[in-house]
């Protein structure tokens, strides 16, 4: 395009280059409403609202233990996903008060996603209208009308990459511990509360939805960040994988900790401290430094915090499920672009050896006491659910994982960097 966004443009919106302009214009075309952004905060809602209406109803029984633990997971939660959405929207850098006192009021995504939706009925709308002024007039050209569209794509482009990210922390931060402690409490006590049922459903929904995310950005990591679109039947696929590794983990997770309850933790932190540590130990393993282009960073501090934030969450979605990526601390992209089967085979390997240890220790040491019976019928069942989840992952591998060449969104080449 001739036109660029003068610098005070650039200042109220984020930077958008003239390359960047070029890009989303592109894809204009190919304009969606932004069902992933009201997914997210639904399930946002549902679990702060079911989270808050299991917390009075252990406050009103006086069980001062579950409601404690009940209303942390909650609180730090919606703390994470208010964070979230203002790193990757910079709020902290621009002059966003009214932003930033819903943050405050913890109702950010909420009002973000309604945004959205407002932005995405006036972006169809300019869009209109500069159909129809092309048709009056094919060689005048409505450049602020352009600008308009452009900030409006781009912006939606970031909320959903924002929203993307906050469901990957709310999933694996928040909804998996909240999942594991309420299928705890259902089996300890013996007694299953509607609203229970529904805060779990919640949470499962949410690390399922987080563990899908996961497997899209290997897939565009892998594909030199290029945007990646599953169909319908690979969508179907990964969401059926990604359900039964998780509620098969979960579950047994969940009949662990009951059977052995606090001596459960030692084994619990070394393999979640495994996870964390191996990307540090292969990191100094190699003798590399950091990565080059955070040498010259004079804030080494905040480089290396942020390295260890990342492995903090990549060691807790490894903890539940398979990340799909394997971190190189020592490289400029910190994540491997290479697909390593070697990768998935040894992380499966090992979790399915930790749970069946664990579904052992259910059935000889809590199963009994905890169920009274058909305790062997559900072991085996854990065992099959992980097996299945295994072939369905198998499955999407080898027959339906999405070729580079025939998913790239229309509007793009091979030379066009996705818009951040």
């Amino acid at each position: 395009m001739e036109t660029v966004f003068e610098e005070t443009d650039e200042e109220s919106t984020g930077g958008v280059s003239s390359l960047e302009e070029e890009i989303v214009l592109g894809q204009r075309s190919h304009i969606s409403f932004p069902f992933s952004i009201l997914f997210s905060t639904i399930l946002y809602c549902g679990e702060v609202a079911f989270g808050l209406y299991m917390f009075e109803i252990y406050r009103k029984a006086n069980d001062r233990f579950w409601m404690s633990f009940t209303i942390s997971f909650i609180i730090v939660g919606v703390i994470l996903d208010q964070m979230t959405l203002m790193f990757f929207n910079k709020d902290l850098r621009r002059n966003k008060a009214a932003l930033l006192f819903w943050h405050i009021l913890l109702l950010g995504p909420i009002v973000r996603c309604l945004q959205t939706i407002v932005n995405y009925h006036k972006l169809l709308k300019n869009l209109k209208q500069e159909k129809e002024e092309s048709q009056v007039s094919i060689t005048k050209r409505n450049t602020m009308l352009e600008r308009e569209i452009a900030l409006s794509i781009w912006d939606n482009l970031m909320q959903q990459k924002a929203f993307k990210f906050m469901s990957v922390i709310q999933a694996f931060l928040c909804s998996v511990p909240q999942l594991i402690f309420q299928i705890y409490i259902t089996i300890t006590i013996r007694e299953w509360l509607l609203g229970r049922a529904l805060l779990i459903t919640c949470s499962l929904l949410s690390v399922t939805y987080g563990a899908i995310h996961c497997n899209i950005l290997a897939i565009q990591i892998s594909n030199d960040d290029t945007t990646i679109k599953l169909q319908p039947i690979e969508f179907i696929c990964v969401m059926i994988w990604r359900f039964l590794e998780v509620i098969s983990r979960v579950v047994t997770l969940a009949f662990f900790t009951a059977s052995l309850k606090l001596k459960s933790l030692p084994f619990l932190l070394i393999i979640y401290f495994v996870s964390l540590l191996a990307p540090w130990l292969e990191f100094w393993q190699s003798g590399a430094h950091l990565p080059s282009n955070t040498e010259n960073n004079s804030n080494m501090v905040g480089t290396v915090l942020m390295l260890i934030l990342i492995t903090l969450l990549h060691a807790a979605i490894n903890f539940s499920c398979w990340s799909a990526v394997k971190l190189q601390l020592s490289d400029e992209e910190i994540i491997d672009r290479r697909q390593r089967w070697g990768h998935g085979i040894l992380h499966y390997s090992f979790q399915f050896l930790e749970n069946v240890i664990m579904i052992l220790v259910f059935r000889f040491f809590g199963g009994k006491t905890l169920l009274n019976c058909c305790d062997s019928l559900i072991a085996v069942q854990l065992i099959i659910t992980y097996l299945l989840a295994i072939g369905f992952m198998l499955l999407f591998y080898q027959y339906l994982h999405p070729k580079w060449s025939d998913k790239v969104l229309p509007g793009r080449t091979e030379n066009q960097p996705e818009a951040p």
